[in-house]
Order: structure tokens, then C-alpha cells, then sequence
């Protein structure tokens, strides 16, 4: 990978790996959930998205995620205290997260794969996997049962990443916009309450 994609994947990992910290610190757990969290939080959705690509899992080729997750939940452990909204704070870290490293995931499973939609998937779950895995552990409401525009956020990213790529458009300036539109999405169900129209049943017809 190019060294500005790695450094792209570090802080991808270390958003998350606050949220996940940030999380701990609501329900008030000690080091070691808070160190549990932000590791799960942060690689999370990369474990699962190179299991499913069949790839050496990244964190294990490289330590450094590790490090990284333990270092940042060190640092919200100490510093967490001094928010003042720690879960207004959490949900924007998340937006960013899940902008960068949704994009992230797609890049890299276009370069595996070379399949758009492979890619756009893959994308999703990088970006989404880790905050739904947090939530459901401290028995939050998440991203699959929630009402507001989540999962739909990182699939922009991703498709719009994918698609600049495909038409020719350098993967570095792909990356930025779609991460752009990402965030810009997330950050939209933030601030205005975006959602998508949900089913409404209707009664079942008689054969």
C-alpha cells in the first residue's frame, strides 16, 4: 500500500478505537474494558472484512493497529473525564471513522478483487462492523436497528470511491470525495435526523 493509505488505515483505527473508549467511559468500566472496546471498535470491521476477503488479517501482519488501539484508549481513559458531552463527541468521532475507513475498505478490496461491488461491500462492512459490534456489547441502540442513516453512509462513501476509480479519476482524490460524501451524509442524519423511508406492514392477503 502507499504510505499516505497506511496512514489513512492508522487513523481510521484510532477514531474508532476512541469511540469504542468513549463508550467505556459512559458506562463507566475500568482499563481493561476500555482497552477491550477500542481494540474491538477499531479492527473490528478489518478482521472481518479480510476473513471474508481471505487475506492475512491486517493487524496481525502489523502490529501496530494493536498498538495504536491501546494507546488511544489509554489516552480517552485519562483525558475522557474533561468532555463535557462525551456522546455528542462519540458520534462525530464515529462520522469520521466510518468516512475514512469505509473508503479504506473498498480501496483495498479493489485492489484485491478488482469486483466494484465486492468492493463497495467490503467497504461497508469495514466501515460499519466495529461501531455495530461497540453498541451491541454496551447494549446500545445500532446501526441495524436504529432509525437514522448509518449503514447508508459508508455505502455512499464506498460506491462513490469505486466509481471515480472505475471512470479514471486518481484513487488518492477517489478516496477524499468519497470520504467527503460520506461524512457529509453521517452528518446529515446527525444534525437534521436524516432517515430513510422505513417498511410500514400491511395486512397479508387472503389466498
Amino acid at each position: 500500500m502507499l504510505p499516505y493509505i497506511i496512514y489513512f488505515d492508522y487513523i481510521g483505527v484510532a477514531l474508532f478505537a476512541a469511540t469504542g473508549a468513549l463508550s467505556a467511559s459512559r458506562q463507566q468500566l475500568d482499563l481493561m474494558g476500555f482497552f477491550f472496546l477500542a481494540t474491538l471498535t477499531g479492527i473490528g470491521g478489518g478482521t472481518i472484512r479480510d476473513l471474508i476477503l481471505d487475506v492475512p488479517v491486517f493487524w496481525i501482519a502489523n502490529q501496530t493497529y494493536f498498538v495504536v488501539c491501546l494507546a488511544t484508549a489509554l489516552l480517552v481513559y485519562f483525558t475522557a473525564h474533561l468532555i463535557e458531552s462525551r456522546y455528542r463527541i462519540l458520534l462525530w468521532l464515529d462520522a469520521v471513522a466510518l468516512a475514512v475507513y469505509g473508503v479504506f475498505g473498498a480501496f483495498k478490496s479493489l485492489n484485491i478483487t478488482d469486483a466494484p461491488f465486492i468492493a463497495i461491500f467490503m467497504g461497508v462492512v469495514t466501515g460499519t462492523v466495529g461501531g455495530i459490534l461497540r453498541d451491541v456489547l454496551t447494549d446500545q441502540p445500532n446501526a441495524v436497528t436504529r432509525k437514522e442513516i448509518y449503514i447508508t453512509a459508508a455505502l455512499v462513501g464506498a460506491a462513490v470511491y469505486v466509481g471515480l476509480v472505475w471512470v479514471g479519476l486518481p484513487r488518492f482524490e477517489s478516496a477524499a470525495i468519497g470520504a467527503v460524501c460520506a461524512f457529509a451524509v453521517r452528518a446529515g442524519t446527525i444534525i437534521f435526523g436524516w432517515t430513510l423511508p422505513p417498511y410500514r406492514g400491511r395486512p397479508g392477503r387472503d389466498i
